[in-house]
């Protein structure tokens, strides 16, 4: 592996965020979902404006991960949406957190997730939450290896089909 790190993105990088964001969710989740809800979630949720506004808005923070020169995957933190159960609390959200499948194994989500909470620490956050497929087992694993522990469910809408999502948590302080 060649040096790995970690950059904020910018505005300037809505395209590369986009293509990235588009591909990386294809890959995890077009083998379990028809194409119809596959196209309409990333017309209505991964378009190049969409990624822009996303990056214009305060309450985000886009991170880039690299291994050397190789874009290899992206996390988005949010500060706007607060599950009920957490609405008393200084709580932040990995809302998105994807790498390139075939970083996915060596070591690239544990950087990255790093830097989610070190980010979250510095801004002085108690806890720092996600929501990931019920379906998704590599990545509940991974996320439990991490410290994130199951604090509810979530219903996620793919297009057009309801699915069922955990909420997951880590404390922070």
């Amino acid at each position: 592996m060649q040096q790995v790190y970690c950059r904020i993105a910018t505005v300037n990088d809505a395209t590369l965020l986009t293509e990235i964001s588009r591909k990386t969710f294809y890959d995890t989740y077009h083998l379990q979902n028809t194409k119809a809800n596959m196209d309409l979630f990333l017309e209505q949720n991964l378009q190049l404006s969409t990624i822009q506004n996303e990056l214009t808005d305060p309450n985000n923070t886009f991170m880039l991960i690299y291994d050397g020169n190789e874009l290899s995957g992206y996390a988005k933190l949010s500060e706007k949406n607060i599950p009920a159960l957490l609405k008393d609390l200084s709580v932040i959200e990995i809302s998105r957190f994807y790498i390139v499948k075939e970083k996915i194994g060596k070591g690239i989500g544990k950087i990255l997730m790093k830097e989610c909470i070190d980010i979250a620490k510095e801004k002085c956050r108690q806890i720092i939450w996600l929501c990931v497929w019920q379906q998704n087992k590599r990545a509940i694993a991974f996320y439990k290896k991490n410290g994130f522990e199951i604090f509810a469910g979530h219903c996620f809408v793919l297009g057009n089909d309801k699915q069922d999502d955990w909420l997951m948590k880590k404390v922070l302080y």
